[in-house]
């Protein structure tokens, strides 16, 4: 990828800021974050500014309910039957089912990308997958597999993750940051002892593209995320 590679958008303006205007295409992405920093809600605004575009998108859950998922997207305002079935695709797999959710994600999930043209690709939390293997050689041989695969879609790829514990700068299991092309990190902040804990986002990998080195903060608000770009936590 190079410096003219066109820019997929977050549809969140001030991280498409600290993105240097926006994911590169075809690019893979991961954002990190403990509970409550809104991984998900992240996701679900890089569908819908992909579903405004016309696009098709694709979203794999691997812990909420499809039903859930459609259920947040209305609360935002959005038109979710317009678009269900026809340019937005959500999945739910069983993470307790072993064999499924591998064949699934290794076999079945580039073909339904080719099939419906899907140009935007989530799934929500990678790290689940990730934990369906028992040893870590293994896990790191089946990720570095996946990504392989998913390199050869025609899509742009997000794929969430929880924090390693005791640490909110690494991913659960320390693997697919150092596997991806950006690196997102969403975590807690506390300036000094006595100051307020705010929610901060910041970009710590991005190959091929200039990125904002800074800590923004933002919100999580009923109808938008809000990145303060201007701002910084310290």
């Amino acid at each position: 990828m190079t410096a003219e590679t066109p820019r997929v958008q977050f549809g969140i303006d001030g991280l498409d800021r600290m993105l240097c205007g926006g994911l590169l295409k075809k690019s893979i992405c991961t954002i990190i974050g403990t509970y409550g920093t809104g991984k998900t809600t992240f996701s679900l605004y890089f569908a819908h500014e992909g579903l405004k575009n016309g696009e098709r998108v694709i979203f794999i859950s691997l812990d909420e309910r499809e039903e859930m998922l459609y259920h947040d997207m209305e609360q935002k305002g959005w038109d979710v039957e317009a678009v269900r079935n026809t340019s937005l695709f959500v999945i739910k797999l069983d993470p307790t089912d072993f064999t499924l959710s591998i064949n699934h994600l290794k076999n079945e999930l580039p073909q339904l990308i080719q099939r419906v043209g899907a140009s935007r690709v989530i799934i929500d939390p990678i790290s689940l997958f990730e934990g369906l293997f028992a040893d870590e050689a293994t896990r790191r041989k089946e990720l570095f597999r996946f990504i392989e695969i998913m390199r050869d879609e025609e899509c742009t790829l997000i794929l969430t993750s929880e924090t390693k514990e005791n640490s909110s700068y690494a991913s659960k299991y320390a693997l697919i940051e150092y596997m991806v092309d950006t690196v997102i990190l969403l975590r807690y902040v506390r300036p000094t002892k006595l100051a307020e804990v705010h929610p901060a986002v910041e970009v710590a990998k991005m190959r091929g593209s200039d990125h904002s080195r800074g800590i923004k903060p933002y919100e999580l608000l009923k109808d938008q995320v809000q990145v303060y770009f201007e701002a910084n936590v310290f």
